[in-house]
């Protein structure tokens, strides 16, 4: 059997990570968490540039950790993150940014709803929630003009990760 590979992604501060973690803990496999937050947290500012090599490191950590993984891997963001936020942030996408978000697929993906309270982070840009919101809509839009396969997850703690549990268990029930 291939290990699936499941991408939790969304603005931020709805609970990617946490989410991430909880699933593996669930199912007893593995989850490949966010590089950014490793590559931002000896000094926090990054340049455009910098995208690009955030996007190498997260697919290069991804792709080992498949052999980490029993049935799932879950991958806290994937190229679509650094692809909207580039654009969003820069007004622009490098096309090695969007070949990777094209070519680098998943076989499902949990959209995170900002229906969580903003969580202070000097990691974090955005603690508006009309503006997480705005991002949240962007990523709906991608992954259904991409036609990729998702479900949005909403709720509070333990019922979030209900929520999860049961759209992976739905689609990819036999």
């Amino acid at each position: 059997m291939s290990i699936k590979r499941i991408l939790i992604t969304g603005p931020e501060a709805t609970g990617k990570s946490e989410l991430s973690k909880k699933l593996a803990k669930t199912y007893n496999t593995f989850w490949n968490p966010e590089y950014a937050r490793a590559f931002l947290t000896p000094g926090g500012s990054y340049l455009r540039d910098d995208l690009e090599i955030i996007l190498k490191k997260q697919i290069q950590l991804e792709m080992s950790a498949i052999d980490l993984a029993e049935t799932y891997l879950f991958c806290d963001t994937g190229p679509e993150v650094i692809k909207i936020w580039s654009e969003y942030k820069y007004n622009a996408c490098s096309t090695f940014i969007e070949n990777k978000f094209k070519n680098h697929t998943y076989d499902f993906t949990l959209l995170t709803y900002p229906d969580l309270d903003w969580t202070p982070d000097p990691l974090r840009e955005t603690p508006d929630r009309g503006e997480r919101l705005i991002l949240f809509s962007r990523y709906q839009e991608l992954l259904d003009q991409e036609k990729r396969s998702y479900s949005i997850i909403k709720g509070e703690g333990t019922k979030r990760l209900e929520n999860a549990k049961e759209a992976i268990n739905q689609f990819f029930k036999d």
